[in-house]
């Protein structure tokens, strides 16, 4: 009985500043995890400020949460996200009260 290899599949590498953005797409061996399509990319030769030892990675917006587990499948987008400038909730909470100031200073 011969064994046939399983052919290799094609993924996408996505990582998006506000100024630039980059798609790379590459072969990789089935059972290739998420972690290992992110560094066989070569992204990091672009952006040397990704660390994907510390980055938060994703597939079609769905958060990884163990990239080096999870295996990557034909046509898949591996997105690296960066970190955030500040918390959304923090955000949020703020323009809720500068509002709410507005309303209060606003004269009726």
């Amino acid at each position: 009985m011969m064994l046939t290899e399983e052919p290799d599949i094609q993924v996408e590498v996505v990582y998006a500043r506000a100024d630039e953005q980059k798609v790379i797409t590459l072969s990789v061996r089935q059972g290739t995890t998420v972690l290992e399509a992110a560094r066989a990319s070569g992204i990091v030769d672009y952006f040397p400020q990704i660390d994907l030892g510390t980055a938060k990675l994703g597939v079609f917006g769905r958060l990884v949460l163990n990239p080096a587990e999870q295996v990557v499948r034909a046509g898949e987008r591996v997105e690296i996200y960066r970190p955030l400038i500040a918390d959304p909730k923090e955000v949020r909470k703020l323009r809720a009260e500068q509002a709410k100031l507005k309303r209060t200073a606003a004269p009726e």
